[in-house]
């Protein structure tokens, strides 16, 4: 029988509870700078607060990745972690009072002074605690017996990284058993000099009688599995684990263990999201995506008779379009545009913006409607344009939202002609559901031409991907919009 190693963000449940205490004890001592020596807690006002404080600070907790990497941080990464952590919490809970009209009650200055006492203290309990834990991977005692089995030739490597300074390990390799011929009878490791055998019947039977709680098998790529090895420690009932090398290549960082079919499968992925994490976005993008269709038909009553007193035909432009993973599907716009927009798109192309043709972005589009008209400066103040300017066009995309073809925030859906010259490397931007808004659309999106870059940042969303990142760059697509940055 073997104990089952928790996941996620439990297997720091010691970080999380200093986390609560640490940020109730700040609260206190913010109390105290501002009200004086007394409890805080027996204040109707104040009891609101720290609960707020609290039950945000679990959302947090159960919602991002604040604890990825938490014992390999150095002091100042872990300043910066803690930073961003109480950031995200009063987020939520500045977020919240805004929504609830509850702004009034809250004490600024104590929150203000909670925020900065929290970040010290916390960051220095999360240090020592660390330095606790790094510690106890010193001693010998009270650890598990790993037997290591693998080839010549990747032993040393393997042994360097089970062995690897300040990393947390409960286990000490007690024997090494090679699947191919050697002349080693030992290796040194650490302060230990650990035993070397070759893979035989003599060797396990010797195995059935050391002490071995586990085995770990590092699979060659040039050997056979070893399977009836597998079976004798089974059989023994030692509990055994076992990799490959394409698991441990640093490219492909994130895997999954899952069924398929009715096979057990290893899965490699960019980005991980658990089932938590994609009901709150799916549950985001409804809600907005029902409040969208809402303004949209509000603003139908007003742009609807305007295009079509421009160039008479349809209100909306729909097109086939390409969504997560390459699926197809039709999007939805007021029509900008006059009709035989895309018929004169081959003799614009010259003109394009973007590099390589990858996407088709131009200065003064003669396509769109009423663009013949100037102002004194020069500027095209047509009615497709102020559409444009404002990102009118892009409402009735709520509607694609809330069926489920597109998502609030991602990466801004291709057409078939551009999706056909993507390179391995642009296939990225496909990953995830296409949005109405994105870190392109935030970064100054008419500014950037370069098509690469545009990658980038779809690929950084992607990798760094969480709720409080959507949260984020909604609040800055308002901003944007409201500016008129970016928009052509």
């Amino acid at each position: 029988m073997n104990k089952k190693h928790v996941k996620g963000w439990l297997k720091h449940w010691d970080f999380i509870l200093i986390d609560i205490l640490c940020l109730q004890l700040s609260f206190i001592f913010g109390y105290w700078l501002v009200g004086g020596l007394e409890n805080p807690y027996k204040y109707i006002r104040f009891q609101y607060q720290a609960i707020l404080l609290f039950v945000c600070q679990l959302i947090i907790i159960l919602f991002s990745t604040n604890y990825r990497g938490i014992l390999r941080r150095r002091k100042m990464d872990e300043l910066f972690a803690v930073t961003r952590y109480m950031g995200e919490i009063l987020i939520l809970a500045i977020g919240y009072m805004f929504l609830t009209h509850d702004t009034a009650i809250a004490s600024r200055l104590q929150i203000g002074f909670t925020s900065v006492i929290y970040v010290l203290l916390d960051t220095m309990a999360r240090c020592l605690n660390r330095r606790r834990v790094i510690r106890s991977v010193s001693g010998e005692k009270g650890k598990k017996s790993l037997m290591l089995v693998t080839s010549s030739q990747l032993v040393e490597e393997t042994l360097k990284k089970l062995y690897k300074k300040d990393v947390y390990r409960d286990f000490i390799v007690t024997r090494i058993v090679l699947l191919d011929q050697s002349d080693l009878t030992s290796i040194t490791a650490g302060d230990t000099e650990i035993p070397v055998s070759v893979l035989s019947e003599e060797t396990v039977h010797e195995i059935s009688h050391d002490w071995v709680d586990e085995a770990f098998i590092m699979q060659p790529d040039d050997m056979l599995f070893p399977v009836r090895l597998m079976d004798d420690l089974m059989t023994m009932g030692i509990s055994v684990n076992y990799t490959v090398s394409a698991l441990n290549n640093d490219r492909w960082p994130n895997t999954d263990v899952r069924k398929l079919g009715e096979y057990k499968v290893l899965t490699n992925s960019v980005r991980f999201a658990n089932a938590g994490q994609l009901a709150i976005k799916r549950i985001m993008d409804v809600l907005g995506g029902l409040v969208g269709c809402l303004f949209t038909g509000i603003l139908c009553i007003f742009i609807a008779p305007a295009i079509y007193i421009a160039d008479p035909g349809p209100i909306f432009f729909t097109q086939e379009r390409v969504g997560q993973n390459g699926k197809t599907f039709k999007l939805h716009k007021f029509r900008s545009m006059y009709m035989d927009a895309e018929a004169r798109k081959a003799e614009l192309m010259e003109k394009n913006k973007i590099k390589d043709g990858m996407m088709f972005k131009l200065d003064d589009d003669p396509r769109i409607i009423g663009s013949e008209k100037k102002n004194k400066d020069g500027k095209p103040i047509g009615i497709g344009n102020i559409i444009r300017e404002w990102s009118l066009d892009e409402f009735p995309q709520f509607f694609d939202v809330l069926i489920g073809n597109m998502s609030l925030v991602g990466w801004r859906p291709c057409t078939l002609e551009e999706w056909k010259q993507y390179d391995l490397q642009h296939r990225i931007r496909a990953s995830m559901k296409p949005g109405i808004t994105g870190m392109w659309q935030v970064s100054g999106r008419s500014q950037i031409t370069d098509f690469d870059e545009v990658v980038r940042l779809d690929r950084e969303y992607i990798e760094n991907w969480d709720i409080l990142l959507d949260i984020r760059i909604l609040i800055r697509t308002v901003a944007v919009v409201l500016r008129r940055q970016g928009a052509e």
